[in-house]
């Protein structure tokens, strides 16, 4: 694994090392992760997450993804704009999320400014997908190295700022690496990984939002 990045699962197929061999992390990389999403409250709800695990792991947001999912109307960003002080304290009291009162808030204000950018753009699928990066700013190999040397990168950056300037917060360039990751806006399975060449034609088959 330390040189190539790749893990062999008892199935015989190589996978990228960072669902390290855990069933539920297994079956988010090789069904999710990296797939194009246009949902916008699958869009949301990710970019939302992916606030509450800075500082934390993945694995540990993606197990209580339920619970967010309960404790934020679905992530219906409609919804969560409403939200008020007494869904902040119900939130605060639910111990199946983590119950961090900046991050409770920032996605209450996230879903204000995600209804804005759906009144402007049209969707947010259209908003996020108008940040996927060009061929020519996308590593040449996605290698081992070169994803462990590149947690962010330029897009990453300008969505950050765009991002913030809109109002949102919890949204760094790492945090918005992440979800470009996940949502599909690039493909960063490891060279050698089996869900790769499916994401590239996935990928090359997908209609952009527009």
């Amino acid at each position: 694994m330390e040189k190539t990045g790749l893990i062999t699962g008892e199935d015989g197929l190589d996978r990228c090392f960072w669902h390290v061999g855990l069933d539920d992390y297994r079956r988010y990389h090789d069904e999710e992760w990296g797939r194009p999403v246009t949902d916008d409250r699958r869009l949301f709800e990710k970019i939302c997450l992916e606030g509450f695990q800075s500082g934390l792991s993945w694995l540990t947001i993606l197990r209580k993804r339920e619970n967010f999912r309960a404790a934020f109307a679905g992530f219906d960003f409609h919804q969560v704009a409403l939200f008020d002080d007494a869904d902040i304290a119900r939130c605060l009291a639910d111990t199946g999320i983590v119950r961090h009162r900046g991050k409770i808030v920032s996605t209450i204000n996230n879903a204000r400014h995600a209804v804005d950018l759906e009144t402007e753009f049209g969707s947010l699928a259209r908003y996020f997908w108008s940040f996927e990066p060009s061929p020519q700013e996308r590593p040449q190999r996605m290698d081992y190295a070169t994803l462990r040397a590149n947690p962010t990168s330029p897009t990453s950056i300008r969505l950050s700022k765009d991002l913030k300037k809109r109002g949102w917060s919890f949204v760094g360039p790492t945090t918005v690496y992440a979800f470009m990751q996940a949502m599909g806006l690039v493909n960063d399975h490891i060279e050698g990984c089996c869900c790769r060449e499916p994401v590239e034609t996935m990928r090359a088959q997908f209609v952009r939002p527009a």
